[in-house]
């Protein structure tokens, strides 16, 4: 297959993806998408069904067994596929531990990431174990892989958190192990874990994005649902990001009827400055006022970021989506920026977790930026410090337990 038709291939299938993610998160209306999303609908039936079966194994112990760790095991994760804001409440459980002297590993699946050579079938089928040691892409000294060797997560992660270890591998507990053994962790973070079975959590910390819950209410592939919406039941605290106004009494209600007993934590997002991608220069948040912008960005959720900027901007000429995980080549780019350029942009901004699939040494036709966001809480706790001291150690704060369990309650199986 020569150059030509790979490149006519696989632009081809990246419309098909981007025709796809449109059917699931309800975007395309069209009449064709509405007839391949009836198409979709018996699969997702299909796909909760083995769901169900599958935490139903888990929780008795039937086949597939949970492993606990030595140590405080921290849960993240959502009941739909991206965009809830995983990873800047990774980031500030993390630095808050790590301020209260705790050894902090995070252990992420490096979706996206490079691929490893795997081992042969016969070291798979007759081999004890797998001897492969996970990824590192912090040692908590130094940053030892790039985004595309690590996944975007880990390498903003690892970029982000001087001192913390990140490790990246899809069998989490050998990475849990590895964390406890080779760098004396006690405390270990799962990054988007919630569906990760194998590991015993001590808490599960489940986001949910208040702007848009739980999509359609349908499981993959037709919808943006990893599992249903009942397994709500196994969060020991619910974060709802994107908080702006307050939470709808449908969702407050949908909650409570499958968990009574987690506590719910209101979040949102907040710009803090604007970076030079690939440089150093710091901006203010009033960069963009009287300016005339570009946007683009490869994200699940892209509508609150390009919100976010359009108010911040004097006027907003030139947006573009890519799918999510997208990864920029220079070529790309070039006819990227032209067009904004042409379009009378004269400054061009991404989200962070872009800005680390952009090419190393790019240099943009015009000024290019990405907007740095942390998240805060507004309201169940004062601030993150508080909620990890609660949450985490909530014996020192004379706290009953997590989830507001009585001592000594286990929480029951989930509700499959």
């Amino acid at each position: 297959m020569d150059t030509e038709t790979r490149s006519w291939a696989r632009r081809k299938w990246t419309d098909f993806e981007g025709f796809v993610e449109g059917v699931i998160y309800d975007r395309d209306l069209s009449v064709s998408a509405r007839l391949f999303g009836l198409f979709l609908r018996p699969f997702s039936y299909l796909f909760s069904a083995i769901v169900r079966l599958r935490l139903f194994l888990y929780s008795h112990r039937l086949l597939f067994k949970d492993r606990p760790l030595d140590c405080l095991v921290l849960v993240v994760g959502n009941l739909t596929v991206g965009g809830t804001g995983k990873t800047p409440v990774v980031e500030r459980f993390t630095k808050e531990l790590m301020a209260k002297g705790k050894k902090v590993a995070i252990l992420s699946r490096g979706y996206k990431s490079k691929e490893e050579p795997r081992p042969s079938l016969w070291r798979r089928l007759f081999r004890a174990g797998d001897e492969t040691p996970p990824k590192i892409v912090s040692d908590g000294e130094k940053v030892l892989l790039n985004s595309e060797e690590a996944g975007d997560e880990p390498y903003m992660l690892a970029v982000n958190l001087p001192g913390a270890v990140v490790l990246a591998d899809k069998d989490r507990v050998k990475a849990g192990r590895f964390a406890i053994q080779r760098f004396k962790s006690d405390v270990l973070i799962l990054d988007d874990g919630f569906q990760y079975l194998p590991i015993k959590g001590t808490l599960n910390l489940l986001l949910v994005d208040q702007t848009n819950p739980f999509g359609n209410r349908c499981l993959l592939p037709r919808g943006i649902l990893r599992e249903p919406v009942r397994h709500l039941s196994r969060a020991s605290y619910v974060f709802l990001t994107k908080s702006e106004i307050e939470p709808e009494l449908e969702l407050l209600q949908t909650i409570r009827k499958y968990n009574r007993n987690a506590e719910i934590i209101r979040c949102v997002h907040k710009p803090k400055f604007f970076k030079e991608i690939n440089g150093d220069e710091v901006k203010p948040l009033n960069l963009l006022h009287e300016a005339y912008v570009g946007v683009f960005c490869g994200i699940a959720s892209p509508r609150g970021f390009e919100q976010l900027i359009m108010r911040m901007s004097g006027e907003l000429r030139f947006r573009r989506r890519f799918l999510d995980h997208h990864r920029y080549e220079e070529e790309e780019l070039d006819r990227l920026f032209l067009q904004a350029k042409n379009a009378g942009a004269d400054v061009m901004v991404t989200t962070e977790k872009d800005a680390v699939r952009i090419p190393p040494n790019y240099k943009s036709l015009i000024p290019f930026y990405y907007v740095r966001m942390e998240i805060e809480i507004t309201e169940g706790f004062e601030d993150f410090e508080e909620a990890v001291a609660g949450i985490c150690f909530p014996g020192r704060n004379g706290d009953s337990g997590p989830a507001g369990s009585p001592p000594g309650e286990e929480r029951k199986p989930a509700t499959v």
